[in-house]
């Protein structure tokens, strides 16, 4: 049976409750592991709503509870609250104050969307608790491991969360099942030959051209060892080497990444950076060493997930749920929470015309405001849908 659960958007005063909020943040940014005085003003709108929550968990994380109106299970609202090391160029009147900080990938946004959501929610409880979870370090850090390890998931049925886009208008929900973020992983290629002179070099195990022939060598992984079906990317973005232009370099360093979206693919693409460096190093008489830097898993929405996000999107009056436009191999460490417990990643429409350009981490950065006020109704329709139909 198909349950009716009215949601209503943030009113008047609640709205512009968010707006400040957010440009408060945007004024005074703080980056990963950093953001005090971030979760201080975050702190002011719980007292002043009445919200019980605990301070500092897993840095400066905060984690508050919402009662429920009945026995049902806890669900659980995400927000990072961190900012990036950007010099923003986006001439706002409340522009950063910050030399070279910035937020430029909405997440003061993400913030006030779930201070509006938390208002919305005193005001119509779901039938269980809701646990908000305000993540320091997403951009830079460990958060939400930390916030697993402080025990921010015990007892959470279900976890929610979302980011603003640029590519959708305000008023859109983009929802999609299956993967919407991709895992990243990082690699350091490590190579030793023998320093040499410049005019002699069949004396000399040249490791500009062993980590030459590796750049190249590492880009068929993707376009011929992976299914063209399967999204995935390894990227070398930086490579040192060399002392002098005379000199046969001794040793070279290779910093790179590897992006995918399905388990299987990212085990395989890891395997392959180290099979074709050991293959490469052996064939020119190179020592090389590869280190694997595990980073995000990827995003996964289970269908069933999906499908509950999109009927609380129907629940909000005036909203447009859209899927996914294209393939997104970014990353987000949101996928350590669906690890754990099923949740749900969507996108908040927040295109400014005229900027569409300008994606996040981007200098010139920004959405529309009236993004915050369907990701907030959002957020609390899908806390009450996720209560009633998972309980």
């Amino acid at each position: 049976m198909e349950t009716s659960v009215a949601a209503s958007l943030p009113s008047d005063e609640l709205f512009d409750r968010m707006v400040r909020l957010r440009r408060d943040l945007h004024r005074r940014p703080e980056l990963s592991l950093q953001e005090e005085l971030t979760a201080r003003r975050i702190a002011i709108e719980l007292d002043d709503l009445g919200v019980t929550y605990r301070f500092g968990v897993g840095g400066h994380g905060i984690v508050a509870e919402i009662p429920g109106h009945s026995a049902g299970p806890t669900i659980a609202l995400r927000a990072d609250i961190d900012a990036l090391p950007i010099f923003e160029e986006t001439e706002l009147p409340f522009a950063s104050a910050v030399d070279g900080v910035m937020h430029a990938c909405g997440h003061d946004g993400h913030t006030a969307i779930l201070v509006g959501a938390a208002g919305l929610l005193i005001e119509q409880p779901a039938p269980g608790p809701t646990r908000l979870l305000f993540q320091p370090a997403e951009e830079r850090g460990p958060g939400a491991s930390a916030l697993i390890e402080a025990g921010a998931l015990d007892g959470v049925a279900a976890i929610f969360a979302g980011h603003l886009d640029r590519h959708y208008p305000p008023g859109t929900l983009a929802i999609s099942d299956g993967p919407v973020n991709a895992a990243s992983d990082g690699f350091i290629i490590e190579i030793s030959g023998q320093q040499g002179h410049g005019a002699r070099p069949h004396e000399a195990v040249d490791a500009v051209v062993v980590g030459s022939l590796l750049v190249t060598a590492l880009q068929t992984i993707v376009s011929r060892e992976v299914d063209p079906a399967h999204p995935s990317v390894v990227s070398v973005g930086r490579f040192d080497a060399g002392t002098a232009a005379n000199v046969i370099a001794g040793t070279a360093r290779l910093e790179g990444t590897i992006r995918s979206q399905e388990v299987e693919v990212r085990e395989h693409l890891c395997r392959s950076v180290e099979r074709i460096a050991a293959a490469i190093g052996q064939l020119h008489d190179a020592h090389v060493e590869v280190t694997i830097r595990r980073g995000n898993p990827p995003v996964v929405n289970p269908p069933h997930m999906a499908d509950l996000a999109r009927r609380a999107a129907a629940d909000v009056a005036g909203t447009e749920v859209v899927p996914l436009r294209t393939v997104n191999m970014g990353s987000e460490d949101f996928g350590f929470f669906v690890e754990r417990i099923p949740g749900c990643y969507i996108r908040y429409g927040g295109q400014v015309p005229g900027l569409e350009g300008y994606p996040a981490h981007s200098s010139r950065f920004d959405f529309d405001e009236e993004a915050l006020r369907t990701g907030a109704a959002w957020m609390a329709a899908v806390a009450r849908r996720a209560g009633t139909e998972l309980g």
